[in-house]
């Protein structure tokens, strides 16, 4: 069946043509863009479809389709969404992704793309809404769920819609509250932060009070007064009762359908990739999700009958109409939906960049007269120098041999065998703070079994007496990482071995011992010069070997050639003379260029031969995906953080990073001690998984990382803030002290409402004098003088007085109702436990290196995260509090605990790299020069510039237009893209 060029919507015109969020609004029945001010507002009486686009396997885009209803939206409305996704999803070659996304009930993926949270809005277009010129501000009570992609939903502003097991933010006009239900999730109250930050920046300007209420805290404290007053009076509150909306339908063995006719038919067997036809529509039946697959070649008007079948199949199984619904096309499935599969063959994981595949689509989609969008852009591999370890660290490196390891001496440092393993350790400082330790163990391709596990077992032992604090890393011969061969001034894998495990092994089976000797022949290839490529390896020594891009050293005897192909760099010239050096010191070098190699050159190598002159294909750039994974059943899983900041980094998880180039798991420091033991066990489960389903390579390396210890070439794939990184506590203690200071955490909160340095100063000096013990007042205590200039009356008095300018709450914010607080008791015990309550007040409050306040006084700190250990163990890590936190809670009613970081010295830490680029971006930047000059290839470059950053050098306007987004939007990428992109434009 065909269709006409009227099926291409005029507003899909140029969708898909740059990665980013698109976003249309359903009105009268035809999508209508939205304005980019209005992402993230959606309006229960709408529906929309999202368009997400990013970068793929070789640069090709990938699409990701969301039609979004609202709660109050129309059937008509809905449909029009439906169909016009199937739609756009044609105009972008109909190799999307599409979801449907039901207000409330929205999948992480969509969430993501709106961090922290979207807040659906009441109204729409159809009920004729039309934004207020003015509107009063009307307070709003919220629910969070989630513990990375936040769901909020507005409830009734009332007591009864509280509970103890949730998260609920109250938002007034002059302050927002956020209650942590005495049995709610520690990262659950995390994320919720974040929301709070967000309404406060979106929604008050940056200037409202901010103050968190903990459930079951009834002390008199002005916050939780204030809060219970807006709900008429504190009074207990009932448990949760759960709604039908938030079932969750178990997960249920996957089931395939046939859909024939728009009815859907089922299949039994095994699920086997075998069984999808090209030119039919299937539906996957998980009970939790229903997922539709479009075979590559099935037409436009079956797909759209096969989404009404699935709307069918939910109605006819009594699913909840909030079940989710996927569609994915032939060739782009999800890892959701392969891992259902019983078998996916190993190569037909990713998405083909191959132009035939993709002409086939076109071809169909031409003769359905659409138009295909967003073309394959292949991108190689960025050339420019990845993030590397600090030069001039200390390097050991040892050998297995048996149940042992040998130091390698220093002058092979560089040798490896490949029937050998290593255990390399390499010290250096990546800053002034403490020494950092790269450690890993290397695998010759050809070494046994027993000295592998060795170089395992012995690398652990080593990182555990680091205090584990070593990144440790497993690297195969063939895949090492570039901070791997950047360490070694040469590196070169040599054929054979050394270990005695090794020679036995040779033995026992009658093999060849072909391990490199200097006397041997030999061939030594260099193919690349790079500080973090230049890795040389011996190959076989026949003439076909050759090639005409690379240097090669051959050694016969006493003889030593040098070869230089005809398309050899010099680089690579210099750094062949540099290697044999290495392998042979002292030794007489012979030059032969090609094309002029003698006799005795070409005897060494068994006679002249055809070669190549084909230059080795470069690995393609993919987007690093991050994942969270869990046990169910005893079935390892993997659940997807999409567009993952370091906010995701929870301090009670272990995390998965997998950039198609290296395997990281992150490990938290709240992380149970057993549960870090299993890391590298879990990145191997899933290597194992991804080597089927995304075409991963099983020898790819695999890293540990432990939280505050995160290197360079992990910390690139993040917008990343050290002061994040070294705060200590569970991820909620570590939220409040980033919102609110330095000086305060969850367990020992402080107030600061008002009052300058100096009535701080004098509140503690008066303190200090009115209260040093003296005779008869502290029994057991010996006699002290007095040495105070007034008389201990009057001490109390002015310390008294001073508090109370100094640290009592301000007017506004006293306590009413029945939380206010009594009168204080002139007697002597009252008035000491008064300041001395004050004063622990004081002293944890956040202080700038002159000792002033470092917050404003509409700024005041949190309540405690007092919860019972017990209920705060519902649904997070055993380990929620680390050692530290625990032992300051334990002191706390005995002495007050300083803050062990200095503010000053984060504020350092964290500004120093953003000032070096503030200065380079803006200082450096006062004059502007054309793309053209600024252009690493330009026939008219510009000087005196910092080539580093020459995308700084261009105006706002032709930055814009060169990379698509303002040079602020830009800066906030990690610097990895930031260099795929500089790459892709020639300014590197």
């Amino acid at each position: 069946m065909s269709s006409s060029t009227k099926a291409l919507d005029p507003a899909f015109q140029g969708a898909g043509q740059k990665p980013g969020t698109e976003i249309w609004r359903i009105e009268d029945f035809l999508p209508v863009p939205l304005p980019k001010s209005d992402y993230g507002k959606f309006y229960s009486g709408d529906s929309y479809i999202v368009l997400q686009t990013s970068s793929g396997r070789g640069g090709a885009y990938l699409y990701d389709i969301h039609f979004w209803l609202g709660k109050d939206t129309s059937q008509d409305e809905s449909g029009t969404a439906a169909i016009k996704t199937v739609e756009l999803d044609a105009v972008l070659g109909g190799k999307a992704v599409q979801h449907r996304e039901l207000q409330g009930f929205e999948s992480d993926k969509f969430l993501s793309y709106f961090k922290p949270c979207i807040i659906p809005l009441e109204g729409g277009v159809a009920s004729g809404f039309k934004k207020p010129v003015e509107e009063e501000f009307e307070t709003r009570l919220y629910i969070c769920h989630g513990k990375r992609a936040v769901k909020m939903k507005q409830v009734p502003f009332a007591r009864s819609s509280l509970n103890h097991d949730d998260v609920f933010i109250l938002d007034t006009k002059d302050k927002i509250y956020q209650f942590n239900g005495a049995n709610s999730n520690i990262q659950e109250r995390a994320k919720a932060l974040e929301v709070v930050q967000f309404l406060k920046d979106q929604h008050h300007e940056g200037t409202c009070d901010v103050a968190i209420v903990d459930d079951g805290k009834l002390q008199a404290e002005s916050d939780s007064g204030e809060f219970w007053v807006l709900f008429g009076g504190f009074a207990p509150i009932a448990r949760k009762v759960i709604s039908e909306d938030e079932v969750v339908p178990e997960e249920t063995a996957a089931k395939l359908y046939s859909i024939n006719d728009g009815q859907a038919q089922a299949l039994e067997g095994e699920l086997s990739k075998g069984r999808l036809e090209n030119n039919k529509c299937y539906l996957l039946d998980c009970g939790v999700e229903v997922s539709l697959w479009f075979g590559r070649v099935t037409q436009l008007e079956d797909r759209k009958a096969a989404c009404q079948a699935a709307e069918d199949f939910i109605s006819s199984q009594k699913r909840p109409k909030t079940t989710r619904v996927t569609r994915v096309i032939q060739g782009y499935e999800t890892h959701s939906f392969k891992s259902h599969f019983d078998s996916w063959p190993s190569g037909s994981a990713a998405p083909s960049t191959d132009e035939g595949g993709r002409g086939k689509v076109a071809a169909f989609l031409k003769q359905q007269g659409l138009g295909v969008k967003g073309g394959n852009k292949n991108v190689p591999v960025n050339e420019d120098v990845p993030p590397l370890l600090e030069a001039s660290g200390k390097i050991e490196v040892w050998r297995i041999n048996g149940s042992a390891k040998t130091p390698v001496s220093k002058e092979d440092v560089g040798k490896f065998y490949s029937g050998d393993c290593y255990i390399i350790l390499y010290t250096y400082h990546s800053g002034e703070k403490k020494e950092d330790y790269y450690l890993c163990w290397w695998i010759g391709k050809d070494s046994i079994e027993d000295d592998q596990k060795m170089a395992a077992r012995l690398a652990n032992t080593m990182c555990n007496s680091l205090k584990g604090r070593p990144v440790l890393g497993r690297i195969f011969q063939g895949k090492e990482p570039p901070q791997f061969v950047a360490i070694f001034q040469p590196m070169v894998v040599l054929k054979g071995g050394l270990s005695s495990g090794y020679k036995k092994f040779i033995e026992e089976k009658g093999l060849t011992d072909t391990t490199y000797s200097a006397d041997d022949v030999a061939l030594i290839e260099i193919s690349e010069t790079s500080l973090h490529k230049n890795k040389a390896m011996q190959v076989e020594a026949v003439a076909a070997s050759l090639n005409s891009h690379n240097c090669f050293i051959l050694q016969s005897g006493s003889s030593l050639f040098i070869w230089h192909g005809n398309q050899s760099t010099f680089e690579q010239q210099q750094l062949v003379a540099k290697i044999a050096e290495f392998l042979k010191p002292g030794s007489t070098i012979k030059h032969a260029k090609e094309g002029t190699e003698n006799s005795v050159f070409w005897s060494a190598l068994g006679g002249k031969q055809p070669y190549t002159s084909n230059k080795s294909s470069q690995e393609l750039v993919r987007d690093p995906h991050m994942f969270f994974f869990s046990f169910k059943k005893g079935k390892f899983q993997v659940e997807e953080v999409y567009n993952f900041t370091q906010d995701d980094l929870l301090t009670e998880d272990m995390m998965i990073l997998d950039t198609h180039v290296e395997v990281f798991v992150w490990v938290g420091q709240s992380v149970d001690a057993k549960e870090k033991q299993s890391a590298f066990e879990i990145g191997q489960n899933y290597i194992q998984r991804a080597v089927s389903l995304e075409g991963l390579s099983p020898q790819i390396p695999l890293y540990r990382i432990t939280e505050g210890n995160e290197p360079c070439f992990f910390t690139t794939y993040f917008s990343w803030e050290p002061a994040k990184a070294i705060a200590q506590g569970n991820s909620f203690q570590k939220k409040v002290m980033l919102f609110f200071g330095v000086g305060h955490s969850a367990e020992n909160p402080g107030r600061s409402n008002g009052g300058g340095a100096t009535q701080r100063a004098s509140a503690l000096a008066a303190l200090s004098s009115a209260f040093n013990p003296s005779s008869g007042e502290k029994s057991g205590s010996p006699n002290k003088s007095n040495g105070s200039s007034q008389g201990g009356a009057t001490q109390r008095a002015a310390a008294l007085a001073a508090l109370s300018s100094a640290l009592s709450p301000s007017p506004e914010n006293k306590p009413v109702g029945a939380t206010a607080p009594k009168p204080v008791n002139t007697g002597q015990g009252s008035q000491r436990a008064a300041a001395l309550a004050a004063l622990s007040s004081a002293l944890t409050a956040e202080k700038t290196p002159d000792g002033s306040p470092a917050r404003s006084a509409r700024s005041p700190s949190p309540p405690g995260d007092n919860t019972p250990p017990a209920r705060k163990e519902t649904e997070s890590s055993p380990s929620d509090v680390t050692e530290e936190t625990q032992e300051t809670t334990e002191d706390q009613e005995s002495e007050v605990v300083e803050p062990v970081v200095p503010e000053s010295n984060d504020e350092e830490s964290v500004s120093k790299d953003e000032a070096e680029e503030e200065d380079s971006a803006s200082g450096s930047t006062q004059s502007t020069f054309s793309y053209e000059q600024l252009r690493a290839r330009s026939e008219n470059p510009v000087t005196g510039i910092d080539f580093k950053r020459r995308e700084a050098y261009l105006s706002e306007e032709e930055f814009q237009s060169i990379f698509g987004v303002t040079k602020e939007a830009f800066n906030q990428l990690p610097r990895w893209k930031q260099d795929m992109q500089k790459k892709k434009f020639d300014l590197f």
